[in-house]
Parts: structure tokens; C-alpha cells; sequence
């Protein structure tokens, strides 16, 4: 299964979007990210409808954060993106006739869910304040 990498790609480009003055453009944005402009249109989309980020036409246009960076958790970016799947393991079949591998499915199940919910509960305690400061904090220390 392919790693979903959206949440990550997100983060970097907002903590990008974060330092500067004015908006970023998609070529910009893609730039950072080492990915094509409409991957960045798509998926800043998902923030734009959540009420993240805004985009302006134009000649100075781009897009910008409209949020407050402390009101932003990993978990409200990480439904915005559509909740995708946070680990790339699972059943080998999920609606097996074998009785050990209900039995292994039923195990594994219990396991998954516990451990998204402990990680989307992390989620909810990370702000895009932390993370902005966070890398403020680094980017000090390279610097000097």
C-alpha cells in the first residue's frame, strides 16, 4: 500500500506560507515541495474549504493562511485532507470464510483502531503554532 503523504506535503507548505509576508503561488508552493502546481491547487483545495486558507487572483494573488496558526490542529488538517488512512497495514482479506483468520482479523482490527485513536488524539494536541515556533527554534540554531 502507498504511503499517503498529503498531511506531511500540507504541513511543509503551511509552515512556508507561514513565514512569509504575502501569498505563495502554486508554482512557488510546488517548488518547495517538489511537486507539480496542480497537486498544490488540489490539495489546497481541502484547506480552502475548511476555512484554512484562501487563494486571490492575480498578479500578487496566491494563497495565503486565513486561520489562526494556534486554532489549526494535525487533526483539523487531517480531516480536511478526507481522513485518509494513517497506517499502510490492514487485513489480508476483510471478509474471510476461515475461522483463524477472522480470528487474526478481529485481533488486528482492535489494534488498529486503538492506535489510530491515541494518534488522532495526538493530533488534536498539535497546532500549527507548535510546529511554527518549533521550526523558528531550529531555524535560530542554524543560523547561528
Amino acid at each position: 500500500m502507498k504511503r499517503d503523504s498529503r498531511l506531511s506535503s500540507v504541513l511543509h507548505a503551511l509552515l512556508h506560507m507561514a513565514e512569509r509576508e504575502g501569498p505563495m503561488t502554486s508554482d512557488d508552493l510546488a517548488q518547495c515541495l517538489g511537486t507539480n502546481p496542480v497537486v498544490v491547487r488540489r490539495t489546497m483545495g481541502f484547506l480552502r474549504e475548511a476555512g484554512i486558507v484562501a487563494s486571490d487572483r492575480g498578479h500578487a494573488g496566491g494563497w495565503r493562511i486565513t486561520a489562526d496558526l494556534s486554532a489549526v490542529s494535525l487533526r483539523h488538517l487531517h480531516d480536511a485532507l478526507g481522513e485518509p488512512a494513517l497506517f499502510a497495514v490492514g487485513n489480508r482479506n476483510d471478509a474471510p470464510g476461515c475461522l483463524v483468520e477472522q480470528t487474526v482479523n478481529a485481533a488486528l482490527d482492535e489494534s488498529f483502531s486503538e492506535a489510530e485513536a491515541l494518534l488522532l488524539a495526538r493530533f488534536e494536541n498539535v497546532t500549527l503554532a507548535d510546529l511554527a515556533a518549533d521550526f523558528a527554534v531550529r531555524h535560530a540554531a542554524r543560523r547561528n
